[in-house]
């Protein structure tokens, strides 16, 4: 397990948390990923981040006033590739599902 502190980012932090989760943790290894919240945007899209990977968010939570800390898992590159195909299918699905609620309540 690693611990980053990210803090010094401000928002602009996701490239290098995603450098470090390729770079620095191995396949199966957890890494704590420490981050300033100006906005809580930067909660959700690093969330969001971590799902486009592949890798596993295995926590997020509040760490102090000023603080947010996420844990991910580092999976295998295969393991990562299926689940953003994963993530990308039920994206479709439900794009596909607003579309045809959309078109029912048009017609």
């Amino acid at each position: 397990m690693k611990r980053y502190d990210l803090r010094h980012l401000h928002d602009d932090f996701y490239d290098r948390m995603v450098e470090l989760i390729d770079k620095g943790l191995t396949v199966g290894e957890v890494g704590i990923f420490l981050f300033e919240v100006g906005d809580f945007e930067c909660i959700q899209k690093s969330a969001d981040v971590i799902k486009a990977t592949g890798h596993d968010l295995m926590n997020s939570l509040k760490f102090n006033e000023v603080d947010w800390t996420i844990v991910v898992k580092k999976v295998s590159a295969e393991m990562a590739k299926e689940n953003r195909e994963a993530l990308q299918a039920a994206q479709n699905k439900s794009e596909e599902a607003a579309t045809a609620t959309e078109t029912t309540q048009e017609a």
